[in-house]
């Protein structure tokens, strides 16, 4: 088992195709940074151009594979495809997921479904198949995105089916960094707090980031790139002693 780096190495990112998305800005943050990237999200030509894109600007190598990370045999698949064409995985970064807004009482069966198979069985899924990559390896960091709603129980835009599986990527992230913490991976979660990009049922106008602000000790809403900072510093060789955390990245909302 090793515990550095290898000096070309790759970081799969799921979820970031859509243009104002978290995973848009963390891959162009760790490709600046001399990460190898590969892309899985729902529109595979997206994911590609992406890439190519990615390949160009900062002079890497980048694939991209589509897939539902909701599904299984889809998601072994693309990683596959992105493993046989890019440098040893080192870091996966689980952003894809769905908002619910629907309340508790008008829940019906396959709401409930839809936002536990993409938020948390996703997480698990690209997670399960990445972690028998790096624990090959011997050395890999899994960074998950979870929410303040996990913590706080709903209270910014989407409701129960989605604080609950944010709580459970919370909880899968705890089991994971004790599980594959001796065989060389760390595993962390980031909550953010509002963000402003369109899962919040669409681009935020300037009245719903102010009445989000008021909540917010910095006084304003974040930004993915307050996100892909925080997933660059997780993602780090020397951050190697950070596992099993949630990092809040808030703007304070958890604590007021």
């Amino acid at each position: 088992m090793t515990s550095t780096f290898p000096a070309a190495r790759t970081a799969i990112v799921t979820g970031a195709a859509s243009p104002r998305g978290i995973g848009r800005a963390t891959v162009s943050r760790l490709a600046r940074d001399g990460w190898n990237i590969g892309i899985i999200d729902l529109d595979g030509d997206a994911c590609r151009q992406l890439a190519a894109e990615l390949e160009t600007e900062f002079g890497i190598s980048a694939a991209g594979a589509g897939a539902n990370v909701a599904d299984e045999a889809a998601v072994r698949a693309a990683v596959d495809e992105l493993e046989a064409a890019l440098p040893q995985i080192v870091a996966l970064v689980n952003i894809a997921g769905i908002s619910s807004a629907t309340p508790y009482l008008d829940l019906d069966p396959g709401e409930w479904a839809r936002v536990l198979d993409v938020d948390l069985n996703g997480v698990h899924y690209v997670s399960r198949r990445v972690a028998e990559s790096m624990v090959k390896s011997g050395v890999g960091r899994i960074v998950s995105i979870s929410s303040v709603s996990a913590q706080r129980g709903g209270g910014t835009y989407s409701k129960t089916p989605y604080s609950v599986a944010k709580a459970g990527v919370i909880g899968l992230t705890r089991a994971l960094a004790r599980e594959l913490g001796p065989l060389g991976v760390t595993v962390n979660a980031i909550a953010p707090g509002p963000i402003d990009t369109d899962i919040m049922g669409g681009t935020l106008t300037d009245e719903r980031k102010a009445a989000m602000a008021a909540d917010l000790l910095v006084g304003r809403v974040g930004t993915v790139d307050d996100i892909a900072v925080a997933v660059e510093f997780l993602v780090r060789e020397d951050t190697a002693f950070i596992t099993g955390h949630t990092l809040n990245v808030d703007g304070g909302l958890y604590m007021n």
